[in-house]
């Protein structure tokens, strides 16, 4: 199994850390096994998209190129390629899912673009710097239906979130937000009917520092098997 892993790889991130032994663990749990590349957005080669079986666009942004992981995100949605984003992947999806939308076509991050009239993602509040944080998981969706759980406590390392302005121009996209915090902000967002298309606000892989699968990545895993 060949896993993009999209993203500006730097050691000193402890995302960037924890994915490689998040990937182990699940592999290891699947009883399978995983070949992880990683690839800098500004290197990515768009043509060879289909040679992978599953992408997972990693934290830490701003990204060197965000125009290649949404254009990433957008092979994997509408080919139906396993898809994982994990903060910076999170925003970048609602992103792209924005951008498909009339009259939200020039949809983009604060942190990229601090001059868009559509500032789909903004700066949190409050920052979610290294600590963890209670998820409220909506009752039959796909990440309910993985987590078997109702509430989850997850850990952060962001800055940037969905804009509560724009939460409502979803309600008639494919994208669902199936996860929020408990002040009502959302955290998780999924297509329902992808194989899998799952994005998180928070860091699932961080688990992997503790020794723990994750049930999100053993998903995303067997989505790709």
């Amino acid at each position: 199994m060949r896993i993009l892993l999209l993203g500006d790889y730097d050691q000193a991130v402890v995302a960037h850390q924890a994915i490689p032994l998040a990937i182990d663990l699940a592999a290891q749990a699947l009883a399978t096994e995983v070949k992880q590349i990683w690839v800098r957005t500004a290197e990515l080669n768009q043509q060879a998209m289909p040679e992978f079986d599953a992408l997972w666009c990693v934290p830490f942004s701003p990204y060197e190129k965000p125009a290649a992981a949404i254009d990433a995100i957008k092979f994997a949605r509408e080919n139906e390629l396993p898809f994982l984003g994990t903060c910076a992947g999170y925003q970048h999806a609602v992103i792209e899912t924005a951008s498909t939308l009339p009259g939200l076509e020039s949809a983009a991050s604060l942190e990229d673009d601090p001059d868009t009239p559509m500032p789909v993602i903004a700066p949190l509040a409050c920052k979610l710097c290294d600590q963890a944080e209670a998820i409220n998981i909506e009752r039959g969706s796909r990440a309910g239906d993985i987590y078997q759980a109702e509430r989850v406590l997850e850990e952060y390392h962001c800055g940037f979130g969905v804009n509560r302005d724009f939460v409502n121009v979803f309600e008639n996209s494919q994208l669902r937000f199936s996860g929020y915090d408990d002040n009502g902000d959302p955290r998780v967002c999924e297509i329902p009917g992808h194989r899998f298309f799952i994005g998180t606000a928070f860091q699932p892989e961080r688990s992997a520092l503790k020794q723990r699968v994750h049930p999100l990545i053993t998903a995303f895993l067997l989505a790709a098997l």
